[in-house]
């Protein structure tokens, strides 16, 4: 039966043994994670928080200490749970001596891909990148950004129906992000999942529905991208209310703040935000906006790690 899940892992562990006073790194602790189908996931983490070795063993290029990986509802160790994913690891090197297209032609024919299909699958491809102009130059002579987006044409090769991709937008200029964004987002559309492991924050928190942090090899926070960075609270912005009924505010407002004539109320439920509005209301106060408070990803991934 087919699984809803793209990525579903139940007690994942990695254990690396060191012969050095028999020291044991646990680069991947006890993961459980689901991957719903057809979604953008982002997986974040500091320096050394598991998130490669994470890839590695989706990708079985290590084997775990103990738990499971499934793809699609297939173990990961099984060689055509793979076959449906394309790959962009971080740093990847292709032989400089193949042209943009050759390189593609390359890895197509390693994927299978037929060469009547490949003739007209990697001039589309190399469009879809910005690299139309680009197919006959050596990758010798290509930016790092260039680099990077002829490796999303290698990925999606063959047609896969996941992505793993590591710093996919790595040395890529605002432009060509905003280019890649969109390629992804349209991906997303026709039902390809899309699993990215990004030290870009912004990125992340624009593109994708679902994350995950790690640290030290643990899964310190999961969920929708709306939920993570959803804020306790409601800032009411209002023109300067007379003395008396300032103290009042004042005294209902977690914080308040001055600025260009106007005042910040920051409140922390809605019932006390609603109370201020009919008051400041009740004086014929202009009011600037309502709007409940939210957080940034890097201030839930800042808070997430130093807890």
């Amino acid at each position: 039966m087919p699984s809803d899940y793209a990525i579903e892992t139940a007690a994942l562990t990695k254990v690396y043994r060191s012969r050095w006073k028999g020291r044991e790194i646990r680069a991947v602790d006890d993961i459980s994670l689901r991957v719903p189908r057809g979604t953008i996931f982002g997986l974040l983490g500091p320096n050394g928080a598991g998130k490669t070795t994470f890839v590695k063993l989706l990708l079985s290029a290590v084997h775990p200490t103990a738990g499971s990986a499934m793809i699609f509802g297939r173990d990961a160790r099984e060689p055509e749970a793979r076959r449906p994913i394309g790959y962009l690891p971080e740093n990847h090197r292709f032989p400089t001596y193949f042209t943009g297209a050759g390189m593609l032609d390359f890895y197509a024919s390693l994927s299978g891909v037929e060469s009547a299909r490949r003739k007209k699958l990697i001039p589309e491809l190399l469009a879809l990148v910005g690299l139309d102009q680009w197919g006959g130059v050596r990758l010798g002579k290509y930016s790092k950004g260039m680099l990077q987006r002829v490796g999303l044409a290698q990925a999606l090769i063959h047609s896969p129906n996941m992505l793993i991709l590591d710093e996919p937008t790595d040395g890529v200029d605002p432009v060509g992000r905003r280019q890649i964004r969109e390629i992804l987002t349209r991906f997303e559309e026709q039902g390809v999942t899309i699993f990215i492991n990004s030290h870009l924050l912004a990125e992340v928190e624009s593109l994708c529905r679902e994350a995950a942090i790690l640290n030290k090899g643990k899964v310190a926070l999961s969920g929708t991208m709306r939920d993570l960075t959803a804020g306790k609270g409601y800032r009411l912005t209002a023109a300067a209310p007379p003395d008396n009924l300032l103290e009042q505010l004042r005294a209902k407002a977690s914080t308040t703040a001055a600025r260009d004539g106007l005042i910040d109320f920051q409140f922390s439920t809605r019932e006390l935000a609603n109370e201020a509005l009919d008051l400041l209301r009740s004086e014929r106060c202009e009011i600037e906006a309502l709007a409940p408070t939210t957080s940034t990803l890097e201030e839930v991934f800042v808070r997430t790690v130093e807890q």
